[in-house]
């Protein structure tokens, strides 16, 4: 098993002035830089400028620097394929995006329609957060890989906790209304009538994405409907303002959540998610008993109190494609996409794997539970994640439908 390559240590004035150097390997960030969903873009998109800084601090990748190019798809299908057609146009041979599995899924399809034609020029996809299962099963392609965990391996672990707790009787389902919303909403649907057939699911909503500005008539019908369960796959703000309804109207129920310690969800939620409000990450900030070294110089960087270091599997996915590109001896998009494959690396929470047949990580998972008693806080508070349960990266592995075809 080989190491996370450990990139040197940067001093803040390193990574303030690395990105300045001359580029010659353009990566491309598609995601929300506006609007609704703008927290969880602008976040992410500071933590991928953050470990291209690192990268290129440390001398880049085969010694090409790495350049950034951002465009803001305001979550919108339709504008994600002009700014792909913006950024392949201006150089970029490596994609990143995340926020929306519908907008995943019109870039997957382009960008295997454009290898296709373009033999010679091929872009990779680097999928950090859209975590449709079709992406990875009949959506699978050679030059898509996805470094978060997909909604079913996501679910499995919040079922399985669902399901040793006796108390929970009645559990309400609300998702955004596309494809990811839809997956969240089947999955529990299915894995709780496999593991507690006596649950009853007492409300399954799906509402606009991004567009609702007031939940209370939402939880108007929770409390109604007498769930003492939430189930939400909700993100950026369609989470923090679900909280934020249910904390005015008193509505006391557990919350599983797929996105609960994303920025802004901790505060709205405030005391009245301890105990409450659950998750399911790769990552939280009080899993290690002093910060990774990493989120240290992050938020010596970013230093409004709203920009966490929550996505580690960004972590991941740059000491993938370092030690891929190290060890093709090349970054050629198609060098790296193979030796991608398969790829096992060793982190600190156990080892990790790019899967050959679909193009799946698979990452050590930890289902967490809102804490006041924390040694660190989120956003400001006093209050964080205390972990519950680690799944290991094989135990989260689920069969696929995918059947890769693979450039000659």
């Amino acid at each position: 098993m080989r190491k996370v390559p450990q990139l040197a240590s940067l001093s803040l004035a390193a990574l303030l002035f690395a990105g300045a150097a001359s580029a010659d390997l353009k990566i491309a960030y598609i995601d929300p830089l506006s609007g609704g969903a703008a927290s969880a873009g602008v976040n992410s998109q500071k933590h991928v400028q953050f470990f291209i800084d690192k990268i290129n601090a440390a001398g880049g990748l085969n010694g090409e620097k790495l350049e950034l190019l951002s465009y803001d798809n305001k979550v919108n299908p339709q504008e994600s394929l002009i700014m792909l057609k913006k950024a392949i146009d201006e150089g970029a041979r490596i994609v990143f995006q995340g926020n929306g599995s519908a907008v995943a899924h019109a870039i997957t399809d382009a960008v295997l329609k454009y290898n296709e034609r373009n033999p010679g020029k091929e872009v990779l996809f680097f999928n950090y957060a859209a975590i449709d299962p079709a992406l990875t099963n009949e959506k699978c392609h050679f030059w898509h890989f996805r470094f978060d965990a997909d909604v079913d391996m996501k679910m499995g672990a919040l079922t399985d906790t669902i399901a040793k707790d006796p108390k929970i009787k009645k559990v309400y389902l609300i998702n955004q209304d596309y494809s990811f919303g839809k997956a969240v909403s089947a999955a529990a649907k299915t894995m709780l009538a496999a593991k507690r057939p006596d649950i009853q699911i007492v409300g399954d909503e799906l509402h606009p994405l991004q567009k609702v500005q007031d939940f209370s008539p939402y939880v108007a019908k929770i409390k109604a409907s007498g769930a003492d369960t939430v189930i939400t796959g909700n993100w950026s703000n369609d989470m923090l303002l679900l909280f934020k309804a249910g904390k005015d109207a008193g509505l006391k129920v557990n919350y599983f959540t797929y996105y609960g310690g994303g920025l802004g969800s901790v505060p709205a939620i405030g005391v009245d998610g301890v105990g409450y409000l659950k998750q399911v990450t790769e990552y939280h900030n009080n899993i290690l008993p002093t910060p990774d070294p990493d989120e240290v110089a992050f938020h010596k960087r970013y230093t409004d109190k709203a920009d966490e270091f929550y996505y580690w599997r960004l972590k991941n996915t740059f000491a993938m494609l370092a030690a891929a590109a190290t060890k093709a001896k090349s970054n050629d998009p198609v060098k790296i996409a193979r030796a991608l494959e398969g790829m096992k690396l060793d982190t600190v929470f156990g080892p990790m794997e790019m899967r050959a047949d679909n193009h799946q990580l698979l990452q050590p998972l930890f289902v967490s539970t809102l804490s006041d008693k924390v040694k660190y806080g989120l956003e400001g508070t006093s209050l964080g994640f205390v972990t519950d349960r680690k799944i290991d990266a094989k135990d989260t592995a689920l069969p696929t439908t995918c059947k890769m075809q693979r450039p000659s």
